[in-house]
């Protein structure tokens, strides 16, 4: 899942008008024309690298006539400062993660999904309406989805973990031998469900617990790694690993994830058009051709993340299933899951814990 953290704050205050979700859809609806002629637009398209087709700008130019450049960000920080920098920033669409959607689409920088222009709407599960980032997929259109759990190696841990703790707390074949996430909603993440506590927390007491925890548990740790964490388990540098469940490497017969007893998250990263767009109907369109269940199937094989798009996902070959298990991994239990949303002002709480417990 393509990074984030804690910029959410820097975001200037709302600006009024239709900024909160939901707040202008039908109406904004209306300005739009249906019989556009697409070839008309020019659309340019943020993404993570390698998070859709190379070809894709390229097979949407064949189908539709619109002309597509991609613009490529690194993380969540990076496009949310470039989209909030400037009053046009040049961007149509642009991928980001659920939380930062819902920070967007308050500061009135989202146009509202027009859904009489994406009709593909249709192939998204309708638990994918339910996000709490997003309900009703109002101001965003969900592009991947998932969780966080422990990878590990089967034959080098000795037993099967099944909670946070074992990552926390760490039994003497493991300590030393393990990694955590380093973006700081997930960093946090291990030692809030094990104190029982939500991943939205804003209250200052948990948050305080948080960080204690944290901090004893640094001596445990092999590293803090976000992009490496999958080749330290097949070398066996590593033993156990907090991670993303599309990047545990389970197409290794020796290693397995699982998610704690203790809960965990639903992660969604999501399609947003933005409100300085001048090519709104070509963006409708892009993000259209995306939910075809061809075109998005890729992701799920190829980048082994899940998508949720049930015409998509049953368009999977089983033998890539059967060797990836978490695309098994249903709606109904990623929707188990509590989904990370935009903390607002707390989150410059949860920038200031990370620097002070990985520090040094």
């Amino acid at each position: 899942m393509a990074a984030t953290a804690a910029v959410l704050a820097l975001l200037l205050p709302a600006c009024g008008g239709d900024g909160q979700p939901g707040g202008s859809g039908p109406a904004a609806s209306a300005s739009l024309d249906p019989e556009a002629d697409l070839r008309k637009q020019r659309l340019t398209v943020s993404n993570w690298d390698g998070y859709m087709p190379k070809d894709l700008p390229a097979r949407f130019t064949s189908a539709v006539g619109t002309p597509m450049t991609v613009a490529k960000h690194s993380t969540n920080e990076e496009i949310v400062a470039k989209l909030t920098a400037s009053a046009d920033s040049g961007i149509d669409v642009a991928f980001v993660s659920g939380q930062y959607a819902q920070a967007l689409a308050a500061q009135g920088l989202l146009e509202p999904i027009h859904h009489d222009l994406v009709p593909h709407l249709k192939n998204l599960d309708p638990l994918a309406a339910r996000l709490a980032h997003d309900k009703g997929n109002v101001y965003s259109v969900p592009y991947t989805w998932g969780t966080t759990g422990l990878c590990y190696r089967k034959d080098l841990v000795g037993y099967t973990p099944d909670s946070w703790n074992d990552l926390l707390k760490p039994r003497a074949a493991v300590k030393g031998r393990a990694t955590m996430l380093k973006t700081e909603r997930w960093l946090f993440l291990p030692a809030q469900k094990a104190l029982g506590y939500s991943v939205n927390t804003t209250d200052e007491q948990q948050l305080a617990q948080v960080k204690e925890l944290l901090l004893t548990a640094k001596d445990g740790l092999l590293a803090y790694d976000d992009t490496t964490f999958g080749d330290r388990l097949k070398s066996g540098e590593a033993v156990l690993a907090e991670a993303w469940d599309g990047w545990c490497p389970t197409d290794d017969k020796r290693i397995g994830f699982v998610v704690p007893k203790e809960g965990s998250d639903l992660w969604t990263d999501t399609m947003v058009i933005l409100k300085s767009s001048k090519n709104k109907e070509a963006a409708h369109a892009f993000i259209d051709y995306v939910l075809d269940a061809k075109t998005h199937s890729w992701v799920a094989s190829n980048i082994f993340y899940k998508v949720p798009n049930t015409a998509a996902m049953a368009e999977l070959d089983p033998a890539l299933v059967k060797s990836h298990p978490v695309l098994a991994m249903t709606p109904e239990q990623l929707l188990k899951g509590e989904s990370v949303v935009d903390l607002g002002d707390a989150a410059t709480a949860y920038t200031r814990i990370v620097t002070e417990v990985t520090a040094g």
